[in-house]
């Protein structure tokens, strides 16, 4: 059995994910083989938010050349964009990042 912090690996920091922190949605890097339920339940209990929905999408990886010019491939991961109830508080981890 994975505990939350085997199911939630990182958060996500770019510009357009920070952008929309302000509308309660925040994007996670997740494990491969976790389900939308199991996201919703992690955050919740990690953070202590009431999360409203997740959608999930997996980024493939990309070609890349591997010393010697072989190829090889970057890691393929998946992605979660959480979606926080109303009335629900912001998570603190990104407040001073906006």
């Amino acid at each position: 059995m994975a505990t939350v912090y085997d199911i939630i690996v990182r958060p996500v920091i770019t510009e357009r994910s920070m952008a929309s922190a302000a509308d309660k949605k925040y994007v996670f890097e997740v494990a491969r083989d976790a389900g939308k339920i199991e996201v919703k339940k992690a955050v919740e209990e990690i953070f202590g938010v009431k999360v409203k929905s997740v959608n999930t999408l997996t980024v493939l990886g990309k070609g890349k050349r591997m010393g010697g010019g072989r190829p090889g491939t970057t890691k393929t991961w998946k992605k979660a964009y959480v979606q926080l109830t109303e009335d629900s508080k912001a998570i603190e981890f990104f407040e001073g990042m906006v």
